[in-house]
């Protein structure tokens, strides 16, 4: 039940805090990006680092993106898979990256 509702992006007060990161990150669509602390806000909290330990254990990637999370400045941070992997899957969505490497945030960001 609880898995079904993290892929629909759903939150359910019985979750735990990666699970509720886990559903945030769940609802941004192929081709956006969101930041850490996007998803902080949207849970009603700053822990942006705990939203990225959250994201690094993310048991159900890709279904769960969270190749779509970068830094305040479009940066491409911490990924389990690697930060060229992160590239990747971003660049098969459509997504530009600049010349340092950052996602232009203003054609590529999803309000949650």
């Amino acid at each position: 039940m609880i898995e079904q509702q993290i892929r629909s992006g759903k939150l359910s007060p019985a979750m735990s805090f990666n699970q509720k990161v886990w559903a945030v990150t769940a609802r941004v669509p192929k081709g956006k990006v969101v930041r850490y602390g996007d998803i902080a806000r949207a849970l009603n909290c700053t822990a942006y680092r705990a939203v990225g330990n959250a994201l690094n254990k993310n048991p159900y990637s890709p279904g769960v993106p969270c190749h779509r999370v970068v830094g305040s400045d479009g940066s491409l941070t911490g990924f389990a898979g690697g930060l060229e992997k992160k590239r990747e899957l971003l660049r098969r969505e459509g997504l530009t990256l600049r010349e340092n490497g950052k996602v232009e945030l203003k054609d590529a960001l999803f309000t949650l």
